[in-house]
């Protein structure tokens, strides 16, 4: 176990009296009780901790928070290995495991840092403008080498032993942010009576005052905060949710959370998940969302050791680290003069203060002075020097239009560099909620604008710097808040505490290079974009803010351009000579931080992702033998295997028994929807294609359905069971959504039609059975029908019973043989299909599968899933001739249009190949020759293919172009991606018995 040599020996939260050991990367380290894994690592030495994306270059600890761009590693072991972790933000335990990331075979020893010498190739749209010639490498080589360049972390493949669980609530006043702001909002909003939901990434409450010392903004400063805290604690109507991130803003003010119940501990406690997804919905909220410090740009400025002013105060003051020895302190702005005052008084050797301004605080300036710190105005930092560590930087003079560097270059020795550009609002949360950010001149950023509804912004997210400015800005959104919920707040002013007042700071988007040095400078730090890729694309003529983002990969990384969107902003409007306003800002959208996905699937994994709907007879199904397929929601059997049989030879068997003698299968997933009521038949004559209205009762006919753009969206049979009520029946595939299509038409096109539609498929069981003995078999088992082709015909429905359970019969045949379809309750569906079995046993009635059921609707040129694709049409699938031209339909007018009409469409039809020349594949691509280079077009493809018993070769159906004007002809499928070329003669869709003898008999 190492020694902590960067670690004070006191001050800080941290509990010195409780060590706890960790590893990174496979060495063994300590920390304490309080920290996070950057600060562990800090006190420890560790400085390099990560590879930039694109360059491998070296990467420090950059900040303290949320927006860490370099300080990404990969947490735990096994399946609760978790990538792309701030170390910023990962409490430490005992026992924690982290890893660095994209580094090969080591992060000292990075292979991919050669990269670097190829920088000036390696430019914005670098891949854009390679990858696309020739085309014949993308496959075998470009899509290898992007593949496996891509990423930072990499996921572990073992699942997932965490439980993850999702919370809908509600509350008057959700406050995010825990800060000086959210904390005075959430105690005005709670003091007058409302239920109050206040959540706070840390653990803490406080903010970034947690980061200062206990006497910044006066003695009163820590002690307001935590007098509010013990305010809200003992509040009856108070939900305080710390370590929990209000990461994205929707719609009528719901927000998402995600609450990290367990990150902090090494396993979770039993029956406590580790994350838990919040869904908030609230009628008044409070963004007290906060501020980013901004970096400067210079060369070099990505080397570890450079670091963000205020996350070196934030490791001295509550971590009790000091991040470096040598400190040079670069600013444009009064806010780092804190951190070289804290730094000094923590024992740190401060070497200077480099100010941009020449006109630096008074108070601060006496103050560094007092502590014999050297501080140099009009002054910047132009490079980091150093390799894997900053060894010191360069200083010179900056003009007074801040367009170039002057003078002698001075070299100053550190080991640290403390960088504060100003502060940026964190405005991503009242974006999301369609506030356009405002850009303030005075504080060189954007705010927030004019509210929405039930919104308002509080503290620094304003632009608001000191905490008097934001306790009261909290206590004005807070009793607002109240008073919109319909509550007086009392007459409390809250807590106050000493202001003090700030010098304007210097815009300084990045340091001009000296004359005859060209370093640019890093503007997005974990995907390497810099200071001449900007400028690239400039040139370019990337004129949108969104474009330029996707070219130069800009503010696409994992802090999503937390602490590099405004400077690039700035440098853009510098190349454009326009204003940062006119430039507008690139789109926010959640999640504001990373949101892992185990959080936003909670208990919806596994079995619960979908729900598992099983058949009435499944059990039987399951007692059988039977192997099953999920079908949509449904697990059906897919064939009955006997003696060891292989699939393929299980799927022959049953189809071939169904083809000579009987058999029966589950058709329970069909959807079956009762539709009611005076208009039930003019209903169905606007949703189907064909007639309705003469239908007789106790009869069945095939119909199909069009969508609005003309294109087939399903089909199914409908039996009118009395005059003013049908029983339809959809396809397992299409069904649900034909329902929802169904009641979306009632209630917006048609209201007014007296219609009811009820979803019933759970109430019936169903089963077909189909074959040359299937009515002898059911008319020795069904009571109270006449059997025979006379009493009852094909489409014909009839009510009998079975076993004394009533059943409703239906003469349809999806098989093409004689067939019936038997509905019956869904609770006594095993036992009628117990009887048939039983009755069957004379006649040899084997169950089959969805397989064998696949392969009868082929050979009969039946058309289902894969030609119902939602691209073709009814004269695509050789159903023109049901389309009424009496009536209007669903789809009646656009089916008409001339792309839908044209005679040069793929057509249905039948593929016969030639059984020495192999199987085409489901999809291959028709073609007129062979498939050997890409030349020429295709002229459709292979739809579905099975082995036909009853003909004693594969068989398959196919649209191409053409249609059955083809016949005879012979045509391949080809399979571009197997070289595979199968010769195939068109033929009828319809294989077997096309004159429907055995359907009719």
């Amino acid at each position: 176990m190492s020694a902590q040599p960067y670690r004070r020996d006191q001050g800080g939260a941290i509990d010195r009296e409780r060590p706890l050991a960790f590893t990174f990367d496979g060495r063994a380290y300590q920390g304490f009780a309080g920290d996070t894994l950057a600060s562990a690592l800090l006190a420890n030495g560790v400085h390099l901790v990560g590879r930039s994306f694109k360059y491998h270059r070296p990467r420090g600890v950059y900040s303290a928070g949320h927006e860490e761009p370099n300080a990404l590693v990969t947490v735990g072991r096994a399946g609760r290995r978790e990538p792309n972790t701030r170390a910023t933000m990962v409490e430490l335990y005992d026992g924690l495991v982290a890893e660095s990331q994209n580094r090969w075979p080591s992060l000292s020893f990075d292979v991919m840092a050669l990269t670097e010498l190829l920088s000036p190739i390696f430019v914005a749209g670098f891949y854009y403008k390679t990858f696309k010639w020739p085309a014949s490498f993308w496959n075998p080589i470009y899509e290898k080498i992007i593949r496996k360049a891509a990423g930072l972390g990499r996921a572990s493949r073992q699942p997932d032993p965490d439980r993850y669980e999702k919370v809908h609530a509600s509350c008057d006043v959700l406050v995010a942010g825990g800060g000086p702001a959210g904390l005075s909002a959430a105690r005005a909003a709670a003091a007058a009576g409302c239920r109050v939901l206040l959540a706070d990434e840390r653990s803490w409450l406080g903010g970034t005052l947690a980061f200062e010392r206990a006497d910044a903004d006066g003695p009163q400063g820590s002690q307001a905060v935590d007098g509010m805290a013990a305010d809200l604690a003992a509040s009856d109507t108070m939900t305080v949710l710390p370590r929990t991130t209000v990461f994205g803003a929707y719609d009528h003010n719901v927000f998402g959370l995600v609450e990290s119940t367990a990150d902090h501990l090494p396993t979770p406690a039993p029956h406590q998940p580790r994350q838990r997804f919040w869904i908030v919905r609230a009628p008044q909220v409070v963004l007290a969302t906060g501020a980013v410090e901004r970096p400067l740009v210079f060369a070099c400025n990505d080397l570890p050791g450079v670091m963000l002013a205020s996350a070196a105060r934030a490791y001295v003051n509550r971590y009790a680290v000091t991040p470096g020895r040598r400190v040079v302190v670069f600013t444009n702005n009064d806010s780092a003069y804190r951190t070289a005052i804290d730094l000094a008084d923590a024992g740190v050797r401060v070497m200077a203060v480099v100010d941009a301004r020449d006109d630096p605080p008074p108070l601060l300036a006496q103050r560094v002075a007092d502590l014999g710190i050297e501080r140099l105005s009009a002054a910047v930092v132009t490079r980091a020097l150093g390799r894997r560590h900053v060894k010191g930087v360069e200083v010179a003079a900056l003009s007074l239009d801040g367009a170039r560097v002057s003078g002698p270059v001075r070299r100053i020795a550190c080991d640290l560099v403390c960088v504060s550009g100003g502060w940026t609002p964190s405005v991503q949360l009242q974006s999301q909620s369609g506030v356009k950010p405002v850009y303030r001149d005075d504080l060189t950023t954007f705010v927030p604008g004019e509210p929405g509804p039930g919104q308002r912004s509080a503290g620094s997210c304003l632009g608001l710097r000191s905490t008097e400015a934001c306790l009261a800005s909290g206590q004005d959104a807070g009793a607002r808040a109240a008073a919109a919920c319909g509550f007086e707040s009392p007459d409390d002013e809250g807590p106050r505490t000493d202001a003090a007042e700030e010098r304007p700071l210097r815009p300084l988007w990045h340091v001009p290079e000296p004359v005859g040095q060209h370093r640019p400078g890093f503007v997005d730090l974990q995907h390497d974009v810099t200071t001449s890729d900007i400028a690239l694309a400039h040139r370019e003529g990337y004129v949108s803010v969104e474009h330029l983002k996707r070219y130069t990969t800009l503010g696409m990384a994992t802090d999503q351009g937390k602490t590099s969107n405004i400077n690039a902003l700035g440098l853009i409007a510098a190349l454009r000579g326009e204003a940062i306003p006119a430039l507008g800002t690139t789109t926010f959208r959640p999640p504001y931080t990373p949101v892992t996905m185990g959080a936003l699937a909670g208990t919806e994994v596994g079995p619960h992702l979908r729900p598992v709907r099983r058949s009435p007879m499944h059990d039987w199904h399951t007692a059988h033998g039977a192997v099953f397929v999920e079908v949509g929601d449904w697990l059906r059997p897919l064939y009955y295997p006997a003696n060891g049989e292989t699939p393929e030879s299980a799927y022959r068997r049953e189809a071939g028994h169904v083809r000579a003698k009987v058999g029966m299968v589950d058709i329970s997933t069909l959807v079956k929807v009762v539709v009611q009521g005076p208009d039930a038949a003019e209903f169905l004559n606007r949703i189907y294609v064909n007639g309705w209205s003469k239908l007789p009762v106790d009869k069945a006919r095939y119909g199909a359905m069009l969508r609005d753009d003309g294109i087939v969206s399903d089909d199914g049979t409908t039996a009118r069971i009395s005059e003013n009520e049908f029983f339809m029946t959809a396809t397992t595939a299409h069904g649900p959504k034909t329902l929802t299509n169904m009641e979306f038409l009632l209630e917006t096109a048609w209201p007014k039609l007296k219609v009811r539609v009820t979803e019933v498929t759970d109430q019936w069981g169903a089963m077909a059975v189909a074959g040359p003995l299937s009515r002898e078999v059911l008319a020795s088992v069904v009571e109270g029908v006449e059997m025979d082709n006379d009493a009852f015909p094909f489409m014909g429905v009839r009510v009998a019973s079975i076993g004394g359970d009533a059943v409703r019969l239906h003469r349809v045949s999806y098989s093409g043989e004689l067939a019936y379809e038997v509905f019956v309750p869904a609770h006594h569906g095993q036992g009628v299909w117990e009887r048939i079995v039983e009755a069957g046993g004379p006649f040899e009635l084997v169950p089959y599968g969805t397989e064998a059921m696949d392969a009868l609707r082929i050979e009969k040129g039946h058309v289902a899933g894969p030609e119902l694709d939602g691209r073709t049409t009814l004269g695509d699938l050789g159903l023109e001739g049901m389309a009424s031209t009496r009536k209007p339909f669903v789809g009646s007018v656009l089916m008409k249009r001339p792309g839908l009409t044209d005679g040069a469409r793929p057509r249905l039809v039948g593929l016969a190949p030639d059984p020495e020349a192999g199987v085409p594949r489901a999809g291959a691509l028709v073609r007129e020759q062979p498939f050997r280079a890409p030349d020429g077009a295709s002229l459709g493809h292979v739809t579905s293919v099975t082995y036909s018993p009853a003909l004693g070769h594969y068989i398959a159906l196919a649209l191409v172009a053409g249609g059955m004007e083809r016949e005879g002809q012979t045509l391949y499928a080809s399979s571009p991606v197997s070289g595979e070329n199968t010769p195939v003669r068109v033929v009828s869709p319809v294989f077997f018995d096309p004159e429907r003898r055995r359907l009719l008999a």
